[in-house]
């Protein structure tokens, strides 16, 4: 007789399936050029219906399948009915087929807590509008449209994050990016979905590490400022990158592009780094807080990240004793 998948692992899989959903609709929205835009707390600090409908699709989709767990999404959305073509009731094969690590076999619904992105890089998501020709676009044409050089680099700052805690601690993730592929043209299969779990490793990406000893770092696009400077000036980095959204960024780390992510502020939420955090641990990688702490996901954690980010592939140590004193004095640890 066969035995039925763990709930987590039942659980990934439904988050690959709805990230994948979400994707093709922050695609959609986008294609059509409305982008509902509204103003949170300030101009770099966007939601738009691409985020709304992803989110409602995320959690309406894991909440129907998974009704205790807890499930934290960015976006404030009053209580409403989810229109039924938003619900994803796929469940990823691949990640059931696979044997769950032994400490998470036993776990249940109630002990596990989601913290869901439905539109990681909102800024950059907006601002690539504008370089799209034509304005309105079909699902299909989005390969063959000529696009300005600067959308390409925007759209790739975008992603779906969700992110699975158990005991505080990220402990699997999903991240999804719904433009990748776009720039090689008609017939290429648009957008890619990874994931990872704590004991079983990261699928969808492959693997690579900065060539070398150079220190190339990711970091904020939109939100720096003189503490962010002061401490990427102090690790003495051969090349700095700037660029939107924690997802991306985790990529470009996973990927060799970039040798440790930095954020010397608050402002990154719980909702950006679960998912990552628990994808990069699966490899052997290490997110912290500038102090070198470990972030928490209980339900009742606060959600901002306020002491800062910091998440490398290999020598963490390294960084983190070049962080100055004053942005540790600044940036209190939770």
């Amino acid at each position: 007789m066969s035995v039925s998948p763990a709930v987590v692992m039942r659980l990934v899989a439904s988050a690959y399936s709805v990230a994948e959903k979400a994707g093709a609709i922050v695609r959609k929205v986008l294609h059509s050029g409305e982008l509902g835009i509204v103003e949170k707390t300030g101009v770099n600090d966007l939601q738009t219906l691409a985020d709304r409908l992803a989110q409602q699709s995320i959690c309406a989709s894991l909440s129907k399948r998974f009704p205790k767990i807890t499930i934290i999404g960015e976006e404030e959305l009053p209580a409403e009915d989810v229109r039924e073509d938003l619900i994803e009731s796929v469940q990823a094969e691949e990640i059931l087929q696979k044997s769950c690590p032994a400490e998470y076999s036993s776990l249940k619904e109630e002990e596990l807590v989601v913290w869901v992105d439905p539109l990681d890089g909102t800024k950059e998501y907006t601002e690539a509008l504008k370089f799209l020709h034509p304005p309105q676009m079909g699902d299909r044409e989005l390969d063959t449209c000529r696009l300005h050089c600067t959308a390409l680099w925007l759209l790739d700052n975008v992603t779906v994050l969700i992110g699975i805690a158990h005991g505080g601690r990220a402990i699997a993730g999903v991240i999804n990016q719904p433009f990748y592929n776009y720039q090689l043209g008609a017939g290429a299969t648009l957008g890619r979905t990874m994931w990872g779990m704590l004991g079983l490793g990261v699928f969808g990406v492959q693997l690579q590490e900065v060539p070398g000893e150079r220190r190339i770092i990711t970091t904020t696009r939109s939100h720096s400022n003189k503490l962010v400077t002061d401490c990427i000036d102090a690790m003495e980095p051969h090349e700095v990158i700037r660029v939107g959204g924690a997802g991306n960024k985790i990529i470009q780390l996973i990927e060799g592009k970039a040798s440790a992510y930095v954020f010397a502020s608050p402002g990154c939420k719980k909702w950006d780094t679960c998912a990552t955090e628990a994808i990069l641990h699966a490899v052997g990688g290490k997110l912290t807080d500038m102090h070198g702490k470990a972030y928490h996901y209980d339900a009742d954690v606060k959600h901002m990240n306020s002491a800062g980010v910091l998440a490398t592939l290999r020598n963490h140590d390294y960084y983190i004793s070049r962080v100055p004193q004053s942005v540790l004095q600044a940036l209190k640890s939770d």
